[in-house]
């Protein structure tokens, strides 16, 4: 009998020592996991702090290509001596942009009163009291801009026309705005890209050429006038010939003999339309097929050399109307 009140009292003691340790294990377990919890929501409000602090100060860090750039929150004075058209097409007039921006004719009325600044002379930028520069990798005087101002550099061809503005949006604090753009755009190009397809086949297939007095260029996917429309967004063919001749510089420059061989079902031409052009005057050009067929799409180079909404979607409504008149 007093063995077995002895085991008892053993097995007891053994339960409680169990049931001791099991709480202990619960209780550290859950202050472990206080003190995580704890220490995220403070590495989190550290963060909140920071953004805050730098909303306050109307400054914000900018992730640039070069490393983080600390800029304005909202800036309003921004030298565009590259970019400028994206700048623009979010809405946001620079007080200074470069004399290519400035000779298109899309951006005439938008720029009315805005300087025209060149790299070779900073004082001609500091003039304009910028609170923002962007700037091309290759700029001049990069070190003298960046004691003017914050200045943002981007190199041309490292992002895709997309991202590029999307990257814009982020810089000037409207990026949900950009993305807008570039999803819609591309669901609208896309689209039409199908039924110049369905119009014409799946193997349409088109090349994109810029003539200037005497001379002619076949151009690749990504050298603006249109070319990122109508092979990247419409997903259009672009012949073998071209293909192979472009894939070292983006383009490629043609004599008027050899000419009608990097031609397609179609041509879109980008030329001055107010002036009258050698090449197309030829009797070479005009026995190339896709002329003789009237299917070349023909629009003004100065409002072509940009790959920016508003460049884009001039371009887009004159592809649209080219290749499917009324049947679009």
């Amino acid at each position: 009998m007093k063995k077995q009140s002895l085991m008892a009292a053993l097995l007891l003691l053994v339960v409680l020592v169990l049931s001791a340790c099991g709480n202990g294990a619960s209780t550290a377990s859950n202050t472990a996991a206080t003190e995580t919890g704890k220490e995220a929501a403070a590495s989190t409000e550290t963060k909140d702090n920071a953004a805050s602090g730098e909303a306050a100060s109307g400054k914000v860090t900018y992730q640039s290509e070069t490393g983080p750039v600390e800029i304005p929150a909202n800036p309003t004075r921004i030298v565009a001596l590259t970019n400028a058209p994206n700048v623009l097409s979010l809405g946001v007039t620079p007080v200074g942009v470069d004399q290519w921006t400035a000779g298109s004719p899309l951006f005439t009325d938008k720029l009315k009163g805005v300087a025209v600044v060149t790299e070779d002379d900073p004082e001609s930028i500091a003039a304009q009291t910028p609170d923002l520069i962007i700037a091309g990798s290759t700029t001049k005087n990069l070190d003298q801009l960046s004691k003017i101002a914050p200045t943002v550099v981007y190199t041309w061809g490292k992002l895709n026309y997309l991202d590029q503005q999307v990257e814009i949006g982020k810089l000037l604090g409207k990026e949900d705005e950009a993305k807008a753009w570039v999803d819609d755009f591309t669901k609208r190009a896309s689209e039409i890209g199908d039924k110049i397809k369905a119009k014409y086949g799946d193997d349409v297939s088109v090349a994109v050429l810029e003539v200037d007095g005497k001379n002619a260029y076949v151009l690749g996917d990504s050298w603006a006038r249109g070319t990122e429309i109508l092979y990247q967004a419409m997903k259009l063919k672009m012949p073998d010939k071209i293909k192979e001749a472009v894939k070292a510089d983006g383009y490629y420059s043609l004599s008027l003999e050899v000419l009608p061989e990097y031609t397609g079902d179609f041509i879109a031409l980008s030329r001055k339309l107010d002036a009258s052009n050698e090449i197309t005057e030829s009797a070479v050009w005009k026995k190339i097929p896709a002329v003789e067929q009237g299917h070349v799409i023909e629009f003004e180079s100065a409002a072509a050399s940009y790959s920016d909404p508003i460049t884009l979607e001039n371009l887009l409504g004159i592809f649209e109307k080219g290749f499917l008149g009324d049947s679009k």
